[in-house]
Parts: C-alpha cells; structure tokens; sequence
C-alpha cells in the first residue's frame, strides 16, 4: 500500500521525500484500523491537488517566536506534512523548555491525528494537539451547522504501549460515518440529524447536510467552540466561521503543545501510576461477557497487530479508484 501510494503521489507532483511521508502515514493510519483517514481519503486528498486546494511544494514556516511558544504558517501545504513538522518542532520546545507549544495556522487537513500523538510518544512526549473544522455540526439547540468536529487528542508515552487518546467532537467524525456509508451499514448509535431535524443512525441522511451530533449534547457543543477560539487566537488564524467562507476546507488552524516528562526525573513512577489506573480500569465485570475494557488506543494497538498479520482490509472500490488515477 505505502509503495502504491507514494508512486501514486509522485505522479502527482510531490517530492520523493513528501510522497514517502504522506503515504506511511496513510498506510499506518490503515494499519491501525482507521481506513476512514487513510486509505478511504486518498481519492479526495488528490481531487484537492488537482483544484489546487493543496499545494504540494510549500513548506510550514516560523513567524512569530515567544520563547517557549511559536506561531507557524502553513502555506496552505499538505496537513500531513506541515503536522508532522510542527509536532517535531513543539517536540523540539518542550526538550528545551520543558513545554513547547506551536500553534499552526492556514493548513490543511491532518488525516488522522493520533498519527502526530504517537509521533510526540515515540519521541518521549506527552501531548495535547487539537484542530478546527468547517461547520459540520448545530451548536446545541441549533438547526444549521456552526461548529466543527474539531479533532482532540491526547498522548502519553509508555514502554508496554503509548496512551493515544484521538478523538473528534462529534460523535462520529464524517470519514467514519463515510466508513459506514461504504459499507452499507447504520450507525451503532445516532450520528446527527435527518432532513427532518431527527436524530439518525442512517450515514446516508446525516451526510446530506452534514449535521453531525456533539458528543455529550450540550458539552460536546461548548467544547467544540472553546477549541475553535483557541485553535483561532493562538495561531492568528481562520476559525470555523472563515473556513466555512470557503467552498472548501483548507486554511485550518492547529496547536501542538507537548510536555517532557523526563524533566521530573521519575519515570518509574510515572509508569507506575499510569499502570494502575490501567490496571484498575481492566479489572471491572463486562455488561455483556463477550466485551472487555480498553485504555484509549489500546484498540488500535490490537488491531495493528491483527493486521500485521492478516493483512489489510480495503474497500475494494476505494482501492480500484485509486489505482486508476
């Protein structure tokens, strides 16, 4: 897939080196399980090149430096690319500082952002990385979407597996509800409203409009605007309400913050206590006996591994459109 893939974009105008970087993350975003942000994205990430939503030469740069905290411009390059940079540049801050914190602005989409939180793992680091939208969901008690999915996560290294929580907003992100709608399968739970102002599990009605639902109703609501105000004034950048000027997304805005633990000088410690808490929330009696309990990421770590060993699972018609293209 990763061979495929970096051929693929090379067609398309990236350097070999760029090429390599989008296509592994693609490849290990579909590796870990989430096709939706990898493999199922391809086909739209190249009709943006071709709109020229992307551009496939530019290179995120520094603007404004605060010591511990810097401002970065995207150049509206690959999300993937200018994440990966700025997840090593707030890697390189925190190691210097402790802390470091690089808040990007006029990007484009990141695909999956667990991807850059186990990057800050491998490295060492704790991290909290969050991105803002286009308009996809009703702020609660609204008919229209105001406010976006807005992506959230978390990670934490450890030596018997990095803690990755990645999660969006929305109870469903619209390339998981894509996933579904592949499939041909309903929601699990409800996802968004109908055409009816219903709440719905059909994929197919949700995505008409594109009014997903807030986890947590009202709180999911109020997070989504609290990380869009943050995302907007740390970078000097687009909120969700600029982005949604734009027939398209780009000109997104992100932060980077991450945290050295090292600096304390207890990692026994720290390995310890994570330990616990994980041992503790293992050890609880399943509702139904066929389930058990997970740490976040600890899914998609077993899922890696069952891949690794069996193999891929690809929507034949999303692997057929790409290799046309």
């Amino acid at each position: 897939m990763q061979d495929e893939l970096q051929k693929l974009l090379v067609k398309y105008g990236f350097t070999n080196e760029y090429a390599l970087l989008i296509a592994k993350t693609h490849t290990e975003s579909t590796l870990f399980g989430v096709n939706s942000h990898g493999i199922n994205r391809i086909p739209l990430f190249i009709e943006y090149i071709k709109k020229g939503i992307i551009n496939i030469n530019a290179k995120a740069e520094k603007v404004e430096t605060f010591g511990s905290i810097e401002r970065w411009d995207g150049n509206f390059g690959s999300g993937v690319i200018n994440a990966i940079r700025c997840t090593d540049r707030a890697v390189e801050l925190a190691k210097a500082h402790g802390m470091g914190l690089v808040a990007l602005r006029n990007t484009n989409h990141w695909m999956r952002g667990g991807s850059y939180g186990h990057q800050a793992a491998e490295a060492g680091c704790i991290s909290i990385l969050f991105t803002n939208t286009q308009p996809n969901m009703p702020p609660w008690g609204g008919k229209d979407s105001r406010i976006g999915n807005n992506p959230f996560i978390v990670s934490i290294p450890r030596e018997n597996g990095h803690i990755v929580l990645d999660m969006a907003i929305s109870q469903f992100s619209f390339g998981k509800i894509n996933d579904y709608k592949l499939k041909g399968e309903k929601l699990p739970f409800f996802g968004g409203w109908d055409d009816n102002d219903e709440l719905s599990k059909d994929p197919k009605k949700i995505s008409l409009k594109e009014r997903g639902l807030p986890i947590g109703f009202w709180k999911g609501s109020a997070l989504s605007i609290i990380l869009d105000m943050l995302a907007t004034i740390l970078s000097a950048g687009n909120s969700t309400y600029r982005i949604s000027q734009n027939e398209i997304e780009t000109g997104i805005s992100q932060v980077y913050l991450c945290i050295y633990p090292e600096v304390f000088n207890d990692k026994a410690l720290q390995e310890k206590l994570l330990n616990e808490i994980i041992d503790y929330t293992h050890n609880v009696e399943p509702i139904h006996a066929e389930d058990k309990t997970y740490y976040p990421g600890e899914r998609s770590l077993k899922r890696k591994a069952e891949n690794l060993k069996n193999g891929i699972s690809v929507n034949k018609g999303i692997w057929d459109k790409i290799m046309s293209l």
